[in-house]
């Protein structure tokens, strides 16, 4: 049987969610690095100092000590130390690391102390956070969800300065849950956040998202939906596809086809056990939605995607 949490939950579980921690950067004087795009989701906290953030197309942001920022599918994008220093490839740098730390400069306790981490996910499902995302999310150190990111942050830190047994296991958890802060924090500056990370939102909306996925497979009606949200059907309709961008039965059936790709690829249950599980009454009508949604039969997708379960990434 397909688990099902909460939107959240459910949503970065499909995305199988892989990290690394890269090395931390510490330099002093002048210096600046182009970092080349990077697929899915970027991390970085401003442990000490300052320095330019600038992405191609947008306005160059400053970044201060405790700030924490999240970049969606970046395109090349330069860290600075003032706008007017000549960047190199961060590859470069990068190359030089040793134990886990790039230098630039001679060492100073006044030096600025920086803190990467990447996060890659399943490319079937990457899209279901990356399509949500602007370039840049930045968390000032004085917003409301500024301390609990930097207190990760700082542990993220520690356990890497650390290197004790299990420090992987640690440093992967601590980067998704960083993952999670931002992604709350993004939504609460948002007016109108889309998809699942409506859900983070405590409204009627989020209340239907979080009731739907908890009983995916549950012949859900319009009036149903709106009573959990408190609101006649037709508000609910229109605020749901303003705040989600789609119907919600549509959001529905495409959440139902997200897990369904996800069991298949996995080859984790029969078809007839995943119609089953996801609300269809017969295998015909299942497969007449998947395809609809898909493009393909859910064997033809079964067929060309399917991995064993014990490749990486997929154990978790």
């Amino acid at each position: 049987m397909l688990g099902f949490r909460d939107p959240v939950a459910d949503a970065i579980g499909l995305l199988r969610p892989r990290t690394v921690i890269g090395p931390s950067l510490r330099a002093t004087g002048d210096w600046a690095l182009r970092f080349a795009p990077f697929p899915h989701v970027r991390i970085g906290g401003l442990v000490r100092g300052a320095c330019w953030l600038v992405i191609e197309g947008h306005e160059p942001v400053f970044l201060r000590e405790g700030d924490t920022f999240m970049l969606g599918n970046p395109p090349p994008y330069v860290l600075a130390s003032t706008l007017d220093t000549g960047p190199r490839p961060a590859e470069s740098a990068w190359a030089s690391a040793e134990d886990g730390l790039v230098r630039i400069g001679p060492e100073s306790e006044q030096d600025l102390y920086l803190c990467l981490g990447d996060i890659a996910f399943d490319d079937r499902n990457a899209a279901l956070l990356t399509d949500l995302l602007p370039a840049l999310v930045t968390v000032r150190a004085t917003d409301p969800h500024g301390k609990p990111l930097g207190q990760l942050v700082d542990l993220l830190v520690t356990e890497i300065g650390v290197r004790a047994p299990g420090g992987p296991l640690v440093e992967n958890h601590l980067a998704q849950i960083l993952l999670v802060h931002m992604l709350r924090a993004h939504a609460a500056e948002t007016d109108r956040p889309t998809g699942w990370l409506s859900a983070l939102n405590e409204d009627g909306i989020g209340a239907a998202l979080r009731a739907m996925h908890a009983d995916v497979a549950r012949s859900w009606k319009l009036k149903e939906l709106a009573d959990i949200s408190h609101m006649s059907r037709s508000a609910f309709a229109a605020s749901f596809k303003n705040h989600v961008g789609v119907p919600p039965l549509e959001y529905l059936i495409q959440w139902r086809m997200s897990l369904a790709r996800d069991a298949l690829a996995r080859d984790s249950l029969s078809i007839s056990e995943l119609a089953q599980a996801t609300g269809y009454l017969s295998e015909s009508a299942f497969s007449t939605a998947f395809r609809r949604v898909v493009g393909s039969s859910p064997t033809q997708f079964r067929n060309q995607t399917r991995q064993p379960q014990h490749s990486a990434g997929n154990d978790d």
